[in-house]
């Protein structure tokens, strides 16, 4: 079959084409500052469609017939558009209003304009205009307007391809723009988040206390910058030691917030209840007549008062999760979950009933927050670590109250399978000593 010379012609011009809009399409998709990916638009088009001068304009956030001239070949010197708004000439009125406002592409073939139009000076010694609109909603928010000294010097069947790929440009450059914008803010929220972890983990103690016959270890790890536990430490009357482990509802920082906020509350008063129930029943009330009423938020909570002398664990529960006691003896398990009322700012009138233990030198304690047990495996929720495998690890480890902190830590990362964690977790270990 005979091929003329025309197609093979023609054929070579849609090659070449293609490999430039191809080209163009990868330049675009490798750029990530909106300042280099124009440059290196306007040198792509360039090739494709020579022009002589050109002018960008935008009339975002403005009302007709005002608009603002965000670019052109005849400045010397690099405007910002999106970071130097305050530089970009203001106009109003005039030619490129109409054509912005118009809202749709156009051709000009023999330009007149005149001298008092506010954009006189772009066009001078200009005899053709392409107006290409930038679309944004619907609306030609931005436009590129090209020119050619000579009359009817653009190619109409060349025009629709020439709309098409500058707002796919167009569209390009504003997600870069607002994947800018959202990095920024990102970056700032993520600082100030940092602050409140700072803040957050600056209520808890900076070191575990010196309490006689216990050996103290604990483990501290939010799901996000800042959480929502809290444990802490009062010394009280006749040597004893007040021991809390609380949990606020939902994560981050509003969490956070309730956190320290039960901190406060606590630390309001120059004396610690003396009563397990009396100290949760007190915090209760502030949580619920100011604080929770209003919000949904409420707190789980563990308090529980250790008298060296005898050995003796006096505690009250507000709807958290039982401690575990092993016993030195025989390995067994007890969960101290005797006493176990309603959490903590659900209702103002809620008492909190007290019951004890009497811990024995090799007797292990843990408290614990229900992130460490709700932990799923391999982050899909199939299954939870359980309490089933923390109080199995608890009866084999063998070492003391650091060794079998990391022991516990270690096996739950394990079981999640390096999925992050969804829930904070808080481990607080005593070991009863001689």
């Amino acid at each position: 079959m005979a091929v003329s010379r025309e197609h093979l012609a023609g054929m070579g011009d849609w090659q070449q084409r293609l490999t430039d809009v191809v080209e163009l399409m990868r330049e675009m998709s490798s750029q990530t500052d909106p300042q280099a990916m124009v440059r290196s638009y306007i040198r792509r088009v360039g090739r494709m469609m020579p022009v002589d001068r050109f002018v960008s304009l935008s009339r975002r956030d403005l009302q007709w017939p005002h608009y603002r001239i965000t670019r052109s070949n005849l400045w010397t010197a690099s405007v910002n558009p999106w970071k130097e708004k305050g530089r970009l000439p203001l106009l109003e009125g005039g030619l490129l209003a109409e054509l912005i406002y118009g809202n749709e592409p156009r051709i000009v073939d023999r330009l007149e304009i005149h001298d008092d139009d506010p954009a006189a000076e772009y066009f001078a010694g200009q005899h053709s205009v392409a107006a290409i609109p930038l679309y944004d909603r619907g609306e030609a928010l931005n436009m590129f307007v090209a020119m050619r000294s000579t009359p009817s010097a653009f190619n109409r069947e060349e025009f629709p391809e020439l709309v098409w790929i500058s707002n796919l440009f167009g569209r390009a450059t504003h997600n870069l723009v607002l994947a800018e914008q959202i990095d920024a803010a990102y970056r700032l929220l993520d600082h100030e988040l940092m602050v409140v972890a700072e803040i957050q983990r600056s209520l808890l103690p900076k070191q575990l206390p010196n309490i006689p016959t216990l050996q103290l270890a604990a483990h501290y790890q939010t799901s996000r910058r800042a959480g929502g536990d809290y444990y802490d430490f009062f010394p009280l009357p006749d040597g004893r030691w007040g021991i809390l482990i609380a949990d606020v509802s939902g994560h981050g920082t509003p969490a956070a917030v309730m956190m320290a906020i039960t901190h406060a509350l606590i630390h309001a008063h120059p004396d610690t209840p003396n009563s397990a129930g009396e100290m949760l029943g007190e915090l209760n009330h502030h949580l619920g007549t100011r604080y929770t009423s209003d919000n949904g938020s409420f707190v789980t909570a563990f308090y529980g008062i250790y008298e060296p002398a005898s050995h003796r664990f006096t505690y009250a529960r507000a709807g958290h999760e039982p401690p575990r006691l092993r016993r030195g003896g025989d390995a067994s398990i007890v969960p101290l979950d005797r006493v176990g009322e309603t959490p903590l700012g659900i209702s103002t009138t809620a008492a909190y009933a007290e019951a004890s233990e009497t811990l024995k030198q090799g007797d292990r304690l843990l408290l614990f927050t229900d992130g460490v047990t709700e932990t799923a495996q391999d982050g899909t929720a199939a299954e939870l670590f359980s309490t089933r495998r923390l109080d199995a690890i608890l009866k084999s480890c063998q070492g003391d109250a650091a060794r079998f902190v990391q022991e516990l830590v270690a096996a739950v990362d394990q079981f999640a399978a390096g999925q992050p964690a969804t829930d904070d977790r808080t481990l607080l270990v005593a070991d009863v000593l001689g």
